[in-house]
């Protein structure tokens, strides 16, 4: 009797410690895609596209193998999808079997006929991701990526998330890329600032704060402000708004891996327009953000959800993971940063580490 009693206090001890394990890692990182999972797309014809190809593979040790060069006429907003689908079948016949996502490495074109170039070259044209010509506002297509717990969108959903290095010089953009490789296992201590608006139209986010303090709890400062801006913060991790415009961006200081977006129509039109483009996030620091190119309405699901975005980043997942999962419909959305900035990763990674 006393071995079946110490036995089954063993049990027990083991269970506990099982039990103590578990908890203590339901914010530990998870696995992520990594720098064998990344292919970079290349504009031959875009004497920027190579050079920000050639120093994203350099900086961030993307085997050659992931490069997928592609050749049409740059510098113009849009592309047709006519054009575009010549584009995707080469993308798709270069592409190594193991690539799950994408980073674009020109900023013009960033939309293709009616759809982001994201999410066109992530799950190819198809007009169900925009609204239909007869009805100008009406929700689009979804993607059951959406606040998934996949580190391999490829090989599960069939689909190659794709993100804009975007920048209109090659020294913006060098900077983008120093702030995300920066940012790898940091784990920063930096704010939330989830912004309710005047704005009424644009505000509709608001109403999902709430998840955000249930998701997170206890992993990230946030705070909830009901003005339509902020200025002389420093440490600026996330910044959720929803307005045309966003000022005092030059007084804020970004944490490296810092993601801010705007809810409004046109901020994924990188050439600007009477609305801020999301480039100016970028200009003021942050390493992502997230624009409609064409007019998407208010719809939530059309934008970033905080809450998801927050805790799939904070768990560990890459930029270009955590922001993809925080959109149920991408269709009109486009998705620029530095695609592998992790700054809740347990620690920058080798290649060997990251091969499947």
């Amino acid at each position: 009797m006393r071995k079946v009693a110490n036995n089954r206090t063993r049990a027990k001890i083991s269970l506990a410690l099982g039990l103590l394990a578990l908890a203590a890692c339901v914010s530990c990182p998870v696995a992520a895609i990594g720098p064998a999972q990344l292919g970079v797309l290349v504009n031959l014809a875009d004497p920027h596209s190579v050079a920000v190809g050639q120093r994203y593979l350099d900086q961030r040790g993307i085997p050659s193998a992931n490069r997928v060069e592609v050749n049409f006429k740059s510098g113009t907003a849009v592309l047709s999808p006519g054009v575009f689908e010549a584009i995707k079948r080469r993308i798709d016949d270069l592409t190594p079997a193991g690539v799950q996502a994408f980073a674009i490495t020109w900023t013009r074109p960033y939309r293709v006929g009616c759809m982001s170039v994201t999410t066109a070259v992530a799950a190819g044209y198809d007009p169900a991701f925009c609204h239909p010509p007869d009805r100008r506002c009406a929700p689009t297509r979804k993607l059951m990526y959406f606040d998934s717990q996949s580190s391999a969108p490829w090989t599960t959903h069939g689909i190659r998330p794709a993100m804009v290095l975007a920048g209109n010089t090659l020294a913006e953009v060098d900077r983008l890329i120093h702030r995300g490789v920066q940012s790898d296992g940091r784990m920063p201590e930096g704010v939330a600032y989830l912004l309710s608006t005047s704005d009424s139209a644009r505000n509709v986010r608001a109403v999902q704060y709430g998840q955000v303090f249930s998701r997170v709890a206890g992993r990230i400062r946030v705070r909830r402000i009901e003005q339509d801006w902020i200025r002389d913060k420093s440490n600026v991790l996330f910044y959720f708004t929803g307005t045309t415009q966003v000022q005092h961006l030059e007084t804020l200081r970004f944490a490296p891996g810092a993601v801010a977006d705007h809810l409004t129509s046109a901020g994924g039109k990188l050439d600007g327009t009477q609305q801020m483009p999301v480039l100016a996030w970028l200009e003021a620091g942050a390493t992502g953000s997230y624009g409609a190119v064409t007019e998407p309405c208010n719809y939530p699901d059309k934008f970033p959800r905080p809450a998801v975005l927050m805790d799939h980043y904070l768990n560990g997942e890459t930029l270009i993971e955590a922001y993809w999962k925080s959109v149920a419909s991408p269709g009109q959305g486009l998705f620029v940063g530095e695609p592998l900035a992790r700054p809740f990763g347990l620690a920058p990674r080798s290649n060997e580490g990251d091969r499947m």
